[in-house]
């Protein structure tokens, strides 16, 4: 997967086609594994912060979308979350006007997650956030 950085713990990653379909599809395996996972609390805010990202995905790049939860060893309270395509250009955050149709995914990461950034890959870019795991 683009970008990835070799993380010890638990992992679970996909590919998915750029096509409409894989939102879907990413939000539905998010879910599946974290409810394996015993994380169902986080299930709902993974998946919708998930399809934010794979959307973004979407209208900007082509080729495969990468998708990777993370239990870091060692961390219990965190869950890491990583969406990679093949576009190599960082997303920008903005601020989106009431009456604008789309431009809110960033902010919803921004704001919904502990901490977020991006970083390049080798042939793309990865955006990543972490969530906080209920004790």
């Amino acid at each position: 997967m683009i970008g990835v950085i070799d993380t010890e713990g638990d992992c679970s990653e996909w590919t998915f086609p750029a096509e409409p379909g894989a939102v879907r599809t990413a939000r539905a395996a998010v879910r599946e594994q974290l409810q394996g996972w015993d994380l169902d609390s986080l299930a709902d805010l993974a998946a919708l912060l998930v399809s934010e990202l794979v959307t973004n995905s979407l209208r900007h790049a082509t080729g495969p979308i990468g998708v990777r939860l993370v239990r870091p060893a060692g961390l219990d309270d965190v869950l890491l979350v990583e969406v990679s395509d093949p576009l190599p250009d960082p997303p920008r955050e903005r601020v989106a006007h009431p009456e604008d149709e789309s431009g809110r995914g960033l902010q919803l990461v921004a704001g919904s997650s502990r901490r977020w950034g991006t970083r390049p890959g080798d042939s793309g870019k990865t955006v990543w956030f972490e969530l906080a795991v209920p004790g």
